[in-house]
């Protein structure tokens, strides 16, 4: 799977973890270049507190459109340190 944005794979991974519909990428598989910490946090119930990327590719950015979970509850463990994506940030094969 491929994470897309302004005409930039933004990450790359054949291992991504589908959970409500988002893929969510190993930590690894994202290139770190186009990321910079955000500090917004949401949290989700049974997934728990959620930390945000905005994504810049050519001095354009996307606010908040990534985001992991650093720690996850126990029912989420399979995606903890996994990355997903909106805000328009295409995921094709």
């Amino acid at each position: 799977m491929k994470a897309i944005w302004n005409n930039t794979i933004i990450a790359e991974s054949d291992e991504t973890k589908i959970i409500e519909g988002n893929h969510y990428f190993p930590h690894e598989s994202i290139k770190k270049e186009y990321f910079k910490s955000s500090e917004t946090h949401t949290t989700c119930p049974w997934k728990g507190l959620a930390s945000y990327y905005t994504v810049e590719v050519d001095g354009n950015q996307n606010v908040d459109a990534a985001w992991y979970y650093p720690h996850t509850k126990d029912l989420a463990k399979e995606i903890e340190n996994h990355v997903a994506f909106w805000k328009g940030i295409r995921v094709v094969e």
